[in-house]
């Protein structure tokens, strides 16, 4: 069986690009210097834009360009004239959220794919023919769709369509949220979400606080186990979310799907590696990770309310404490070395490992069943 699925990675700057490429990549999208959806990422000048295609494509690697915020009418010289810079250095495809711009898009240049953001919402089979009709290429289906849905509109449309595979969800439908604009004068449509649902809350019922915590913060998806369906319904692209991400996130997450989509392809069965998990675990995860919206069940381990960032992996227990010395005795459940970063429950604060000790000696690294001592500094 030929492999014609599409690994697509996120890429905030050229680190997060090499990342991606090397490790496997068939495709990367990145944000110009305006209108994309992640602006607080580093993203690109039109300068360092041309220098991303030409890495690329020397790579057999495609490029696709989010400009996929709301234009207003003030702005539609500047959007275009990034598109058309753009289009002269050899994009592959402009991913869009504004129908106007994407109306524009097509009709300024019919030989360029324009993408349908998952900004668009697009959720059912009367929105995917709507945007056949209008010449897109490919729509990026809102995250709360299930798998049969997803091959429901597959079958029935003869457009790309991509979904996210992996990364953060957002509580809100795909597009939809107004809740940082209300609360935080900063909209998501416009590429300047404020998180907000990574924020803690209290839930009252008859003025009785009933519970605390993040309550509106999803954990996030990990589609690992899904991949095969996905491919039978006829999804064309598989997207990895990330481009506020570190490098290394982006090489793991990219590098680990890499592997399950040519396992898939190959003659040997498709059974995940746990050590694949728990890699992806260690380089991103806010309490473990979630199905989304792609099972058919309710998803009643969506949201992690004790923790709204990276919580790594469980490495053992804390046996013993010298406050003066800044020193920690673990009873090990897991390996670790020098330089690593650990967090402690109920504890805010990251602290780097910069001492390791067995039986009073130094070393630069312990396996799991070992009790160690670590000296953390604040990093």
């Amino acid at each position: 069986m030929k492999n014609t699925i599409e690994l697509l990675s996120p890429a905030g700057d050229f680190e997060c690009v090499k990342a991606a490429v090397q490790n496997g990549a068939d495709a990367v999208y990145i944000g110009a210097s305006s209108f994309s959806a992640r602006a607080s990422a580093d993203n690109f000048s039109l300068e360092e834009l041309k220098e991303v295609i030409d890495y690329a494509h020397i790579r057999n690697v495609k490029v696709h360009l989010a400009l996929n915020t709301l234009i207003k009418n003030s702005e539609f010289p500047d959007a275009l004239s990034i598109a058309e810079k753009a289009y002269e250095y050899g994009i592959d495809a402009i991913i869009v959220q504004d129908l106007g711009l994407a109306v524009t898009l097509i009709s300024s240049f019919p030989k360029l794919p324009i993408h349908a953001s998952t900004q668009m919402t697009i959720h059912n089979i009367r929105g995917v023919k709507a945007l056949e009709r209008m010449g897109i290429k490919r729509v990026v289906l809102a995250r709360e769709l299930s798998i049969s849905e997803i091959e429901y509109i597959c079958r029935n449309s003869d457009i790309e369509i991509e979904t996210f595979v992996h990364g953060a969800l957002c509580i809100s439908y795909s597009g939809q949220c107004l809740l940082s604009s209300m609360i935080g004068g900063r909209s998501a449509n416009r590429g300047k979400c404020a998180q907000a649902c990574r924020l803690p809350y209290q839930l009252l019922q008859n003025n009785k606080v009933v519970d605390k915590g993040y309550l509106l913060s999803p954990r996030d998806l990990c589609g690992l186990d899904f991949l095969p369906a996905l491919i039978e319904a006829g999804v064309k692209s598989f997207k990895i979310e990330g481009r506020l991400k570190s490098p290394e996130y982006v090489a793991t997450v990219t590098r680990i799907y890499r592997k399950y989509i040519d396992l898939y392809f190959s003659s040997n069965p498709y059974e995940i590696n746990e050590k694949d998990r728990k890699d992806l675990l260690q380089v991103f995860n806010r309490g473990n990770f979630s199905t989304g919206h792609l099972d058919k069940e309710p998803n009643l381990n969506l949201v992690f309310k004790e923790k709204q960032n990276n919580m790594g992996i469980y490495i053992g227990n804390v046996a013993n404490y010298n406050d003066k010395k800044g020193h920690v005795t673990l009873n090990l459940n897991d390996k670790i070395a020098i330089g690593d970063f650990v967090t402690f429950e109920n504890e805010p604060t990251k602290y780097r490992i910069s001492e390791l000790m067995f039986q009073n000696h130094n070393i630069p690294f312990a396996c799991d069943n070992e009790v160690i001592t670590i000296r953390k500094d604040e990093g």
